[in-house]
């Protein structure tokens, strides 16, 4: 019996791997569409759980981790962007405001999980369009929830966050480990 996690994340198994945690990686490759009119709540939820439900089918006698990373503003979901054009669209939609990051992390082993969802609140800076241009170009954006990597340049776009850092990075720490035990 071990530890698997559900995700491919480098962000994901930084973390894991920083606080001691040995697992395996095995990703769920799950359709991540959101259902019309799904709320942001529900979505991350059932995205984290079928990805649990995916994996563990596949390690019948292992604890799985799953989970998943959105960025909300006034209601709407900024998963990752598919290209530069929508990346910047984001990235001035989050310009000067503050939107929510919301994880659900599911833990479990033998037919049973728990879930738990960790909200944060990222404040963005006023971003001009060379900051914006200039973000894009770096490439970071690509596989981020809501086209920016907090941890890494894109801590330039942000003026502040409340709340858990480390979930806004990828996943809340402190709840996943807690889940663990």
């Amino acid at each position: 019996m071990g530890i698997v996690l559900a995700s491919r994340s480098p962000r994901r198994i930084e973390l894991l791997a920083a606080h001691g945690v040995v697992f395996t990686v095995d990703p769920a490759d799950i359709d991540e569409s959101v259902h019309s009119g799904e709320n942001p709540h529900d979505y991350v939820r059932r995205m984290s759980a079928s990805k649990h439900a995916v994996v563990a089918a596949r390690h019948a006698l292992d604890t799985v981790i799953a989970a998943d990373t959105i960025v909300e503003l006034d209601g709407v979901i900024h998963g990752q962007a598919a290209d530069p054009d929508a990346a910047r669209r984001t990235l001035r939609a989050l310009s000067g405001a503050t939107h929510h990051v919301h994880t659900c992390v599911t833990v479990g082993a033998g037919g049973h999980a728990t879930s738990e969802l960790v909200t944060s609140r990222v404040t963005f800076r006023l971003l001009s369009p060379g900051l914006v241009d200039w973000y894009v170009r770096t490439g970071e954006w690509q596989g981020k929830a809501g086209s920016y990597a907090v941890q890494g340049l894109g801590m330039a776009l942000v003026a502040g966050v409340r709340g858990s850092l480390s979930n806004v990075v990828g996943l809340p720490v402190g709840e996943t480990l807690a889940l663990l035990r």
